[in-house]
């Protein structure tokens, strides 16, 4: 007779097991670089391993380290192509868009190997010139159809495109994975989650994103999802309590703006401000040390959270300096907008939609200003189609 006692599968290896292999080759990496400091090779993983770690964490200081590794082994060794690609990844995480040109020009073949194409791809959605990132990543996938790849074009679509196309693809990306690859399944999983999410289909996104917990448990990127998710659902309470866990696991700032907006959200603004506060001041150090990338968020902090619209212009204009895009544009938008400045928020909200960008937080935007403006018909079609493709488009949402 068969047992009676249910048998239950293994838990996968998840975030803490990676990280702390990934700590360990560090460990074993910086021995040898202190005893070899001429291995080449070893140099060149041990700054791959740091950026593998810091993606994990998310921690400003390890990817100060990431940083510091790289240009150790740019002055010691002179621009090698494989740590000129990681550097270009680096500033292009941070919005270095200037700099990621810079670092592939280090290593003139690096711009036409398939790796260097993938980054100026990237440089080419975010610098607004989408049709040009679509057609290379098609030729890219034409001649390699890997995952990451996949999922970039199904990014595209998920943004200018077709949703349905967009799943399928990123479905198609995880079908290209190999079962040791839980951690890029578990991605995967979140970024359909997020596009039910944006569409206002909370139980699938639900789906997913427990798919990516159970694939690659443990990982606060995917409590970060369902921090917003329970917030999207108005269930705060629950929210909030999550929210305060991840950021004790990882303080990042945006993570403090969202707890801060959720309690403002809410009607408890009391609560909001040390969140607020400490969002604010991780911004501002950033920005002190030379760093780029929280320029939207300081855009996106004082136009709404702090109320502050003049400053929400000044950065909206340093981020548009940038990267010209649908995004930016739109951020632009708002922040003119609630300065007061209607008719340049205008033009910028019809920037931003003359890309074929169908976001419903856009469209929730441009109806406002276009109604301020008077363009009655104009506004009331952009709200219908913000509903149809978000019902829930006027929920709780993070600025990303």
């Amino acid at each position: 007779m068969a047992s009676q006692t249910a048998v239950r599968a293994p838990r996968l290896p998840g975030y803490a097991q990676e990280l702390t292999r990934a700590e360990s080759d560090i460990a074993s990496l910086e021995s040898r670089r202190r005893s070899h400091p001429g291995d080449l090779e070893k140099r060149v993983r041990l700054a791959y391993r740091l950026f593998h770690r810091a993606s994990l964490t998310g921690s400003t200081a390890h990817f100060e380290a990431v940083d510091a590794a790289i240009r150790e082994a740019l002055d010691d060794f002179g621009p090698r192509e494989d740590v000129c690609l990681l550097k270009a990844n680096l500033d292009f995480r941070f919005h270095r868009l200037a700099e990621v040109r810079q670092d592939l020009q280090m290593c003139p073949k690096l711009s036409g190997r398939f790796e260097g194409r993938i980054v100026l791809a990237d440089l080419d959605y975010q610098e607004g010139r989408y049709e040009a990132a679509k057609l290379e990543l098609e030729r890219l996938i034409a001649e390699n159809r890997t995952w990451d790849n996949l999922a970039r074009l199904a990014h595209w679509k998920s943004k200018l495109g077709d949703i349905a196309e967009a799943d399928q693809l990123y479905e198609e990306a995880e079908d290209d994975l190999t079962a040791k690859q839980m951690r890029s399944y578990a991605w995967l999983e979140l970024q359909r989650g997020v596009l039910a999410l944006t569409h206002g289909r909370y139980i699938e996104a639900r789906k997913h994103y427990q798919r990516a917990e159970d694939a690659y448990p443990g990982h606060w990127h995917t409590d970060e999802h369902f921090a917003e998710l329970l917030a999207a659902e108005e269930k705060f309470d629950e929210a909030a309590v999550l929210f305060r866990e991840v950021i004790a696991r990882c303080p990042k700032p945006e993570l403090q703006q969202a707890l801060g907006e959720l309690y403002l959200f809410c009607g408890r603004p009391e609560a909001a401000q040390p969140w607020l506060d400490g969002a604010l001041a991780a911004y501002l150090e950033s920005v002190e040390r030379r760093g780029v990338h929280y320029f939207h968020h300081l855009a996106d902090f004082y136009a709404d959270a702090r109320e502050e619209p003049a400053e929400a212009v000044r950065w909206a204009r340093k981020d548009i300096e940038m990267r010209s895009n649908f995004s930016t544009q739109a951020a632009m938008a708002w922040a003119l907008y609630r300065n007061g400045q209607l008719s340049e928020a205008v033009e910028y909200i019809r920037l931003a939609l003359s890309s074929g960008v169908r976001d419903a937080g856009i469209f929730s935007t441009a109806a406002t200003l276009f109604d301020a403006a008077g363009e009655t018909a104009e506004s009331q079609r952009f709200a219908q189609t913000a509903f149809e493709i978000n019902p829930q488009h006027q929920n709780f949402h993070m600025h990303h």
